[in-house]
């Protein structure tokens, strides 16, 4: 896609959105010592971000239907700078878990109405990529920002690293104000009203829609959740291969990204159907060949090709079910990805705790890309009967 100024915009939103999201889980050393609390207390602050999304996605949304949507863009931001700034001020737990629940409510109100956003200036046959356009910020934050900010954590202390995430939301402010047009993207609802957005969550293809999301990313996160443990205790990889194997995947994200939206705009469904049967394939693969290094390191970039890969067609699914009333709907839909990141890791986890062993956490992160790969033949052909015209009358 060529160079956009409002994607890119957009984009260096999502940026500093995946940094504050992921960046914790790199200092939760750091913030616990200097907190004075256990590392499971320190990781509720990732859990708490989460818990934000679920909720902040619709209440943000459905209070914010008659604000245009280059307004509510930049003060999504402004929500997200202020949640930093209080982040790095925080003077004990109880305060940066408070920051951290503000810094979330601005997640899935951005990334939903910034999808439409994005679908909204680029021609229709280039939809998709603008919606992957927007979200390369957030697989870039995983190669480089979040690396970055958990340096910056140990080097320099935490608070050092929620300034710095801070001054990008700040950027990113001004880079919305400036570049975003006015006309098509002017309101963020085309009728505003609450009541038309909460009936769409109604419908079964929107519903359906939403659970896909769900089980997609379930598949991702029952086994990314414990990709550390995985390689240190299956793979015996040191702390150097565990990092190196971190940007691996998250190049796999980026690139799965970009294919995910080219192919999604030649078909949805399509692109869906390939990248599960893909992502399942994978995981089985997986789950074989954990104590190599070699092979396990090509999997890992190939399953994050795979994982992102799924991301811009399952948004498209969800906007174009709700095309007249998209807003909410494409909100849920970030909550719905963060719902299967904390079914997934508690999948991971279920099977961990059954001493059942690490092979069979990628087995179970395969049979949630299959049952995803199941719901979408399902629909696909249920949709078929829907359209199929009536046999002509002699």
């Amino acid at each position: 896609m060529k160079p956009n100024a409002p994607l890119l915009a957009l984009a260096v939103g999502a940026f500093g959105i995946g940094v504050t999201e992921f960046a914790p889980m790199g200092m939760l050393p750091v913030i616990a010592a200097d907190l004075g609390v256990s590392i499971p207390a320190a990781g509720l602050l990732v859990s708490a971000y989460a818990f934000g999304v679920l909720v902040g996605a619709p209440v943000m949304t459905l209070t914010t239907g008659r604000v245009p949507r280059r307004t509510l863009l930049v003060g999504l931001m402004g929500i997200f700078t202020l949640g930093n700034l209080l982040s790095a001020l925080a003077p004990e737990y109880w305060t940066l878990m408070a920051a951290r629940v503000v810094t979330s409510f601005n997640h899935g109100a951005f990334f939903g109405v910034g999808s439409i956003v994005a679908a909204s200036v680029v021609a229709p046959n280039r939809r998709a990529g603008a919606v992957a356009a927007m979200f390369m910020g957030l697989t870039v934050a995983n190669i480089t920002g979040v690396p970055l900010a958990a340096w910056a954590g140990e080097s320099l202390g935490w608070r050092a690293s929620f300034w710095g995430i801070a001054g990008l939301g700040a950027l990113a402010m001004i880079a919305l104000r400036l570049t975003l047009p006015h006309g098509q993207v002017e309101r963020s609802s085309d009728n505003g009203a609450m009541k038309a957005e909460l009936a769409v969550l109604r419908r079964g293809p929107v519903l359906a829609a939403l659970a896909l999301t769900v089980i997609g990313s379930s598949a991702m996160f029952t086994v990314f959740t414990y990709i550390a443990p995985i390689l240190k205790e299956r793979t015996l990889a040191s702390t150097g291969f565990v990092t190196a194997m971190l940007v691996t995947y998250g190049l796999g994200l980026t690139i799965g990204n970009w294919l995910g939206g080219r192919f999604a705009d030649r078909s949805v469904d399509r692109t869906l159907i390939v990248t599960l049967a893909g992502l399942a394939t994978l995981l089985v693969v997986f789950a074989g060949i954990m104590p190599w290094q070699a092979p396990a390191a090509v999997v890992i970039f190939l399953w994050g090709v795979a994982s992102f890969a799924l991301v811009p067609p399952l948004q498209m699914r969800v906007m174009t079910a709700a095309s007249d009333a998209p807003n909410l709907a494409s909100a849920m839909n970030i909550g719905a990805f963060n719902l299967g990141n904390a079914i997934g890791a508690a999948l991971g986890g279920a099977v961990i705790g059954l001493n059942l062993g690490y092979p069979a956490v990628a087995l179970a992160g395969a049979a949630m890309a299959g049952s995803g790969l199941i719901l979408v033949l399902l629909l696909v052909r249920r949709e078929a009967r829907v359209v199929e015209p009536l046999p002509a009358r002699c």
